[in-house]
């Protein structure tokens, strides 16, 4: 099928890396991988991150004749696609194209992740929360890569209208490429060997990045070192976080996809509380490279983890808690192992390109065929 593809918040080519991004071109792979002939419709950022009216109404008149522009371009020069597929939809990144597309050209409008804040109705954000909304309501499914949505979603759209969940997922070729059998487990003079991946910004990562290292100074009977790769404008925060631990923590800075792997397969334990966080990628990540993880138990994160299984997950309102889980996996090399082997297995199982081409292929032939049905109905 011919899939045009948005992504409001950051587009897959956008020359920042984030998490968002990242999602955005796992989705084209899997649509390739499924043999869908997918383009990508529009490259508008419609991310609004002050709460500003004014640029909210300028960029909803930019999506206004971006809009009528592709409408009038694919009923004249081009055939059209059989469906839009949006990624991200919320209040701060609404579609203000795509829900005007599918509508004029009768075509399927699907949106995957989609979310809803209820606070934000009367906010500095309430065109862009009742852009969203509309989007949602309208759209022939929605698909929930993270569960904790669904129920504010089923409200919105009422319960008997289609809603989807697909786990969220990777390409676990990339992490494995450079796997030679077992991981690497001797021990290097400087004990267990912790690993964080995350970006460097104010609020729920800085955060995060405290709750670690104050887990970390809880750890006196511990040999461990870590490496943390990522960056960002809270980096010299950090930094400063984790002065006092000397060289027992590197700053890897920003990596790419390779070389985050090769940190991975070279690594005994993932750490990362992730407050607030939405989807678990990099968790994923690390289970696909053998690699046991601890997370703070968060809907994002319980989505992708075994507890007990590929890693441990600690609630992230008790401090001890991950002082406790990086100690029992310190000690506990066997257990390291299994998790790591169950965590890989788990990956490709589950979380894996394959597995997701599948079942996004059967959600938007259904939503096709249902549209199809539906139009043949009320052409009689």
């Amino acid at each position: 099928m011919r899939i045009a593809f948005y992504a409001p918040l950051k587009s897959p080519d956008h020359p920042v890396p984030s998490g968002d991004r990242q999602i955005a071109r796992a989705l084209l792979r899997a649509l390739d991988d499924a043999h869908h002939d997918t383009l990508i419709a529009s490259r508008l950022r419609s991310f609004d991150k002050h709460g500003d009216a004014h640029r909210q109404a300028r960029l909803q008149r930019i999506g206004a004749r971006m809009a009528a522009r592709i409408v009038r371009r694919w009923r004249t020069t081009t055939p059209p696609p059989e469906v839009w597929l949006t990624y991200h939809v919320y209040h701060k990144a609404p579609d203000l194209i795509g829900p005007v597309v599918s509508r004029e050209l009768g075509i399927p409008y699907v949106a995957v992740e989609a979310s809803v804040t209820p606070r934000q109705r009367e906010g500095p954000w309430a065109r862009g929360h009742a852009l969203a909304i509309d989007a949602i309501r309208r759209a022939d499914t929605i698909i929930c890569i993270n569960p904790r949505d669904v129920n504010a979603l089923r409200r919105i759209r009422g319960e008997e209208a289609p809603l989807d969940v697909m786990a969220p997922f990777i390409d676990v070729a990339a992490f494995t490429a450079g796997r030679d059998g077992a991981r690497r487990l001797a021990d290097d003079g400087r004990g267990i060997r912790l690993l964080t991946v995350a970006m460097m910004r104010d609020g729920a990562k800085l955060a995060s990045y405290r709750l670690l290292a104050n887990a970390l100074a809880h750890l006196d009977d511990v040999r461990w070192s870590l490496r943390i790769v990522g960056d960002g404008p809270a980096r010299h925060d950090v930094e400063r976080t984790f002065q006092a631990f000397g060289d027992r923590v590197s700053f890897m800075g920003q990596c790419a996809p390779e070389a985050i792997a090769a940190s991975m397969r070279d690594s005994d334990v993932f750490v990362w509380p992730a407050i607030d966080e939405a989807i678990g990628i990099v968790f994923i990540e690390a289970q696909a490279c053998g690699v046991p993880v601890i997370g703070g138990d968060s809907g994002g994160v319980a989505a992708v983890v075994e507890p007990g299984k590929t890693g441990l997950l600690v609630r992230l309102d008790d401090p001890l808690a991950f002082v406790a889980a990086i100690r029992r996996l310190a000690f506990d090399r066997p257990l390291r192992e299994r998790m790591g082997m169950t965590a890989a297995a788990h990956a490709r199982a589950r979380h894996d390109v394959p597995a997701a081409a599948a079942a996004l292929d059967l959600i938007l032939r259904r939503v096709v065929r249902a549209r199809t049905a539906s139009a043949a109905v009320h052409a009689e």
